[in-house]
């Protein structure tokens, strides 16, 4: 039943602030004659898809139809110390500089203005508290809505509209101050969490585990032979999938592929990247919302099963704004307590009513 489990939601507006735009003065160089000429060969209007609304349709449907047992808290701004686990130094000093200003950071169109270093910070300490909530027993799961998103973030670049690794600086956070040793991370998005596997490519203390539309689809990394290296070979599992894949494609995966990863890397830790551009609106892959539900049950039966519970969720990609709302709205009433069967796959059903409805007059009498 809905509100039998306790859900906190981190959220802040402070992230609103982020809002590049494609018709903002940005800094002149190389780069940003370099996306214009991009932009300008494009035929029709780019605008900025990762923008303020996102987390504004979200905000909206919780508060319009709120979910018993989900609370809220204020995000935090990461700190420094925080960011350096999973970036490099020079990184960290080369963006603060664009701190207040429009800035191109990436031929993939990321970019930044005035409101965007501030935004990325909390954005990252926001999944910080979300993890703190769940390994301290304050909360038995724990959902950062985060943007800008995170999981493209390399140790030393800006990529996919992410500026900052949330779900990586979260899970460094738990492996060096709050005492866990072995973290699961489940990467739903639709596009492969490229910079979350180069940051725990040769760690045995993370298990990356990834479900995503395959090559060339962006960022077209993740491929099957992908599992890592030195002491952390075999500890990135990576599933790519063509783009029709649906809700039954991705559950099998998990339940066929992740379930017995988890059991035998036991988690102290599970952490989801939870992108809803899986879903058939989006246009990605052909999920469902009930098909997502599905994936955060899965996971949260992981999480109960070897670590107390203990899963933090992480927002990251999904661009219909109806179907990452509703999206978001599903997968927290799941984990607040709600059954929500995955429905099958559309047009099975509808057939076998009309194979009812017809089979007599071929039957004879």
């Amino acid at each position: 039943m809905t509100g039998d489990r306790d859900v906190l939601v981190v959220r802040d507006d402070r992230m609103l602030e982020h809002k590049p735009q494609a018709s903002d003065p940005y800094l002149p160089g190389r780069l940003e004659k370099r996306v214009r000429e991009i932009l300008s060969g494009l035929q029709v209007q780019w605008n900025y898809p990762e923008h303020p609304g996102r987390l504004s349709a979200i905000n909206e449907i919780l508060e319009r139809t709120p979910i018993p047992g989900v609370r809220f808290r204020q995000g935090r701004a990461a700190s420094e110390d925080e960011l350096a686990r999973v970036h490099t130094t020079s990184y960290l000093r080369e963006i603060n500089a664009l701190r207040g200003k429009h800035a191109w950071l990436d031929v993939d169109t990321t970019a930044v203005s005035p409101g965007s270093l501030e935004a990325a910070e909390v954005a990252a300490g926001s999944a910080v508290m979300a993890v703190e909530a769940v390994m301290r027993g304050e909360a038995q799961t724990a959902f950062a809505l985060c943007r800008p998103p995170g999981h493209h973030a390399e140790p030393a670049r800006a990529r996919g509209f992410c500026l900052f690794n949330n779900v990586a600086v979260a899970a460094a956070h738990a492996l060096e101050e709050l005492g866990a040793e072995r973290v699961l991370i489940v990467d739903w998005d639709a596009h492969h969490g490229n910079g979350t596997q180069d940051i725990f490519w040769a760690s045995p203390h993370v298990l990356f585990f990834d479900t995503h539309r395959g090559s060339p689809f962006y960022p077209g990394s993740g491929l099957l032979d992908e599992i890592g290296a030195g002491l952390g070979e075999g500890y990135t599992v990576n599933v790519p999938l063509p783009a029709g894949a649906g809700d039954q494609a991705v559950i099998k995966a998990f339940e066929d592929i992740l379930v017995p990863a988890a059991d035998w890397f036991a988690p102290d830790l599970v952490l989801v990247s939870a992108g809803f551009d899986p879903h058939r609106l989006d246009l990605c892959l052909n999920m469902s919302h009930e098909g997502l539900a599905r994936l955060a049950t899965i996971t949260r039966e992981i999480a109960e099963r070897h670590c107390h519970g203990r899963l933090a969720l992480v927002l990251e990609g999904g661009y219909h704004l109806d179907s990452l709302s509703n999206g978001v709205h599903t997968v927290l009433r799941t984990l607040a307590g709600e059954d929500i069967p995955v429905p099958p796959e559309p047009g099975i059903q509808e057939v076998a009513e009309a194979a009812a409805f017809h089979r007599n007059a071929f039957g004879g009498e």
